[in-house]
């Protein structure tokens, strides 16, 4: 995996206190529950907006966690490209089939420390189902999902509880949909059931 602003030591301090700053002058709290592995997929749900990217590295900054986000390859191509692969987003060209499942799960197995964040819903606007790539890593690689979340309702982004996938999806899912049922994104009318 390609070194982030995570794996800078002093930046990487510098922008923790910074972050928990700016939530606190923002008014946002945040918040994990559960123990932390050194290898897991982080859900990032609800996505309905740009502002989830921010909100979402300024939580990571202030729980202290290295992450890398999956997101379109466009967001790693133009002036920005560089900044944004940096920040640790891992490009995926949603216009090819690339086997995305099986190259995370090998990233997986050749990391000692790796967290990836997944946005189930593979986009800001609402779709009828979550794409399940992300269990699918999970499973595959013998690792936990936590749950993250951005709730701008409550003003309020962390990781809730981790789960350790079975293999029966349908019954995760209830798990999972459960506790997404009470968090509200930025824009409500776009959140994917």
């Amino acid at each position: 995996m390609q070194k982030t602003i995570f794996h800078s030591p002093v930046l990487s301090r510098f922008m923790h206190g910074l972050s928990r700053a700016v939530l606190f002058v923002l008014g946002w709290t945040y918040a994990e529950e559960g123990h932390r592995a050194p290898k897991y997929v982080v859900i990032a749900a609800p996505h309905t907006s740009n502002w989830d990217f921010f909100y979402t590295m300024l939580v990571a900054f202030a729980l202290d966690i290295k992450v890398y986000a999956m997101g379109k390859k466009s967001l790693t191509e133009g002036p920005l490209g560089r900044l944004m692969l940096w920040l640790g987003v891992i490009p995926i060209d949603r216009g090819k089939s690339s086997n995305v499942v099986a190259q995370t799960i090998e990233a997986f197995n050749r990391e000692d420390r790796l967290v990836i964040i997944i946005p189930p819903s593979g986009t800001r606007n609402k779709v009828q189902y979550w794409k399940t790539g992300f269990y699918h890593i999970a499973h595959g690689a013998g690792v936990p999902i936590a749950l993250g979340y951005i709730d701008y309702k409550r003003k309020k982004g962390g990781l809730g509880p981790f789960i350790t996938p079975t293999g029966n999806l349908e019954a995760d899912m209830k798990i999972i949909r459960k506790f997404y049922a009470g968090v509200t994104g930025k824009h409500p009318e776009k959140q994917s059931a």
